[in-house]
């Protein structure tokens, strides 16, 4: 017989992912429920894939507890099946069958009924992806392609509006990759996720830091008007992504369509940022240069040159408010995907950078309704 293993009541279960959903990490729960080690909380969590599994509740049909009181007492005083049946308002059939699978008059107990009733009830349903082979195909191929399951969920919809079918929820796709109990999508595929993560976290924020102040700022508060509501094309944010031993690329993202573009940096300092994203910004038509929305890094020092030769105004965030910029922050949390903060930037050519660009703006976008950003600022130059 083993004992070496300690078991979780169901309180402990309740206050284990209690704990999880507000963010503790797996040490900090053990030691709440007083755990020599972490490897028993580690095991459930990873277990369900980070994803507290749903309260067991019982159908309103069943017999209750105390039901099988009544009948284990009407057996014992002798009672007929039909009279503790009209006495409970249950039909004979029930209660005949309710003592017959529980070992007959003789050996029923109401205690021993319940907890077997309970255990037969488990009966786990196959997901949408084990019972489709078609739609967990197509899954399959676009989450290799580095979709989120949002994108492939918006996307099904939109290549399948009259086949039911083919939908599936985002977080059906997440359950089945974080939950490998389910034995539908492989483990595998969560490399090919923005974070790359194995199972659910916690949400958490993150505030990043300004980096001092340049001269003749133009404060964001005075961009136009147009360029809050995404109207008009034209109005783009940047912002420096940052990779091993040193190494920069610049990002810029268009408002109107998220259609994104990847400048190769040899340096950092302001002139070579300023320079290299002239270059880019002058190959495009002149209805998409309006303006330029950046933080307040020093890259952008020599702002005035880069108006100069481009005629697009820069404006400045205030001081820690990357929100100012949420379109391009969130660009550049998916191209992490592609460019994790381990890869050494001056190793990767202006073309390759072009071609992850491609990849991005090809992905459908749950803010374009599940367009794609290249076919977004495609309309706009028809």
């Amino acid at each position: 017989m083993v004992t070496s293993r300690v078991w979780f009541t169901l309180e402990q279960k309740a206050e284990l992912w209690d704990r999880w959903r507000k963010g503790e990490g797996i040490p900090a729960i053990a030691r709440a429920l007083e755990r020599r080690n972490k490897s028993g909380v580690q095991r459930i969590v990873s277990l369900h894939g980070g994803i507290a599994p749903l309260a067991r509740r019982r159908a309103k049909a069943a017999l209750r507890l105390e039901e099988r009181e009544e009948i284990s007492r009407g057996v014992a005083a002798g009672r007929s099946i039909r009279r503790i049946a009209r006495d409970l308002g249950r039909s004979p059939s029930t209660i005949s069958r309710e003592i017959g699978r529980n070992g007959g008059c003789r050996t029923y107990r109401a205690t021993l009924a319940d907890k077997g009733a309970w255990d037969r009830a488990l009966r786990p349903k196959p997901c949408r992806l084990a019972c489709r082979a078609r739609l967990r195909w197509r899954v399959a191929r676009k989450l290799a392609l580095q979709w989120s399951p949002e994108q492939i969920s918006g996307w099904l919809k939109r290549a399948f509006p009259n086949d039911e079918d083919m939908r599936i929820s985002h977080e059906a796709i997440y359950r089945s990759l974080f939950i490998q109990a389910r034995g539908v999508l492989k483990k595998e595929l969560t490399v090919h996720l923005r974070t790359r993560r194995q199972m659910r976290h916690a949400k958490g924020a993150r505030i990043k830091t300004g980096q001092g102040q340049i001269l003749d700022m133009v404060s964001i508060r005075e961009r136009p008007a147009e360029t809050e509501d995404r109207a008009v094309p034209g109005h783009w944010e940047g912002d420096l992504l940052t990779g091993a031993n040193g190494s920069h690329i610049a990002t810029l993202v268009e408002r109107h369509s998220r259609f994104t573009m990847l400048v190769k940096l040899p340096k950092r300092d302001s002139a070579t940022v300023v320079a290299a994203l002239a270059q880019h910004i002058r190959k495009l038509p002149k209805e998409l240069r309006r303006s330029l929305t950046w933080d307040q890094g020093k890259e952008m020092a020599a702002h005035k040159s880069f108006t100069v030769a481009t005629d697009v105004q820069v404006y400045f965030c205030d001081p820690r408010s990357p929100w100012q910029r949420g379109t391009n922050e969130n660009t550049n949390g998916l191209l992490r995907q592609y460019l994790p903060r381990e890869t050494d930037f001056s190793s990767i050519p202006q073309n390759g950078l072009d071609a992850i660009a491609l990849r991005l703006n090809q992905r459908p976008r749950k803010t374009l309704d599940f367009e794609t950003p290249a076919d977004s600022i495609q309309a706009v130059l028809r």
